[in-house]
């Protein structure tokens, strides 16, 4: 199966998800899903067809792994779509936001320096 039809279904997809924040056992796939878990199991299987995941056995346990690299032909895809490419926030905003930080991070050493020097003379 291609990663595009693997993507098809929404459990899937949040399978992939929480794969995406680290590797899990088919039973802590399970609890986060009101289904049972060889349909949890089914939906792995379809995934790993796809290269989308990836299996470890470890001792009686299988870990199920994320291989995002064979997520690349959805994100050229994607990248391909018109108004998909550059920056979603323009450039100039980020510049603006960057002023504000380092002129917010000036402002409160200059006043942690103040408060400071009056905590040292007393007054």
């Amino acid at each position: 199966m291609d990663p595009f039809g693997a993507l098809a279904d929404p459990v899937r997809r949040a399978l992939l998800q929480r794969l995406s924040r680290g590797p899990a056992r088919v039973v802590d796939l399970t609890a986060e899903h009101e289904i049972s878990r060889p349909a949890i199991s089914r939906h792995l299987r379809v995934l790993g067809e796809a290269g989308l995941v990836s299996a470890e056995d470890v001792g009686r346990e299988r870990h199920y792994r994320l291989e995002a690299g064979a997520l690349q032909p959805v994100r050229a895809w994607l990248e391909s779509l018109p108004g998909t490419s550059g920056p979603r926030i323009p450039e100039h905003a980020l510049d603006g936001l960057d002023l504000e930080v380092r002129r917010t991070g000036r402002d409160r050493r200059a006043t942690e320096r103040d408060t400071q020097q009056t905590k040292e003379t007393g007054s």
